[in-house]
């Protein structure tokens, strides 16, 4: 049992942070004695894969140590966000291509009903939740991948992009045309891997982190030539 479970973090079924069912339910459903499940359960815990608490037993954030001075460290660096973007290329393509050639009928469903969610989401003048669903489509496209350390790598770094860690995404959202360019990149990714077109799906993934990078770099020389504006307009606060 304790191989089980282990099998359904690594594969990414259960994910660092959330809650198991309650031992009772959890033992009904597994169809073992208690017991056995606590056994199971005590030993993920010396491994490092799950914490209990009196809130329950949780999934263990296993990645958490090394994330959080990591965030610290890159947080608001410019040469930190290019070369994010130049990992997430060479990462999306792949996964991309693997998702095209491996995933399931499953992990299509699964990508189409995310494709349809955040079109309904392109219509809301809020971006939140679009927002939102971006996040959610790459993930299952990792997952698709079935490449587990693929997976877990993005997944940690999907964490720290969800805290704005190497850039603004509501900046980003709110740039005009933008959110149309990237919802034609989206289904573009989402067409291609459904359909299983390898090359198109690479091609679509390249495209896509291309554009999103070169707007966030425009963003940010437009915020920088602004801010050098209003300190020329405000300088006479620095004279005698």
């Amino acid at each position: 049992m304790a191989e089980h479970i282990e099998k359904l973090i690594l594969e990414g079924v259960l994910r660092p942070g959330e809650k198991l069912a309650p031992e009772r339910d959890l033992a009904q459903k597994l169809e073992i004695s208690r017991p056995s499940l606590r056994e199971a359960l005590e030993m993920l815990e010396t491994r490092g894969l799950l914490v209990s608490s009196r809130t329950g037993t949780h999934v263990a954030q296993f990645l958490s140590p090394l994330l959080r001075p990591l965030a610290t460290l890159m947080q608001d660096k410019p040469r930190v966000t290019a070369d994010y973007f130049e990992f997430r290329r060479i990462q999306e393509t792949h996964a991309a291509r693997f998702a095209a050639i491996r995933a399931t009928d499953v992990d299509r469903q699964a990508i189409r009903q995310c494709a349809e969610r955040m079109k309904k989401a392109h219509r809301l003048e809020d971006p939140t939740q679009e927002a939102t669903a971006d996040v959610e489509l790459h993930l299952l496209i990792y997952e698709a991948s079935h490449n587990v350390i693929l997976l877990h790598v993005m997944r940690a770094l999907v964490d720290l992009l969800r805290n704005d860690i190497f850039y603004n995404r509501a900046q980003l959202y709110l740039r005009e045309g933008v959110r149309d360019q990237l919802l034609q990149q989206h289904f573009a990714l989402v067409e291609a891997v459904i359909a299983g077109k390898a090359r198109e799906a690479e091609a679509a993934a390249a495209e896509h982190i291309r554009f999103t990078f070169e707007t966030v770099e425009e963003i940010r020389r437009d915020s920088a030539r602004l801010e050098t504006s209003l300190s020329r307009v405000n300088r006479s606060d620095f004279l005698a």
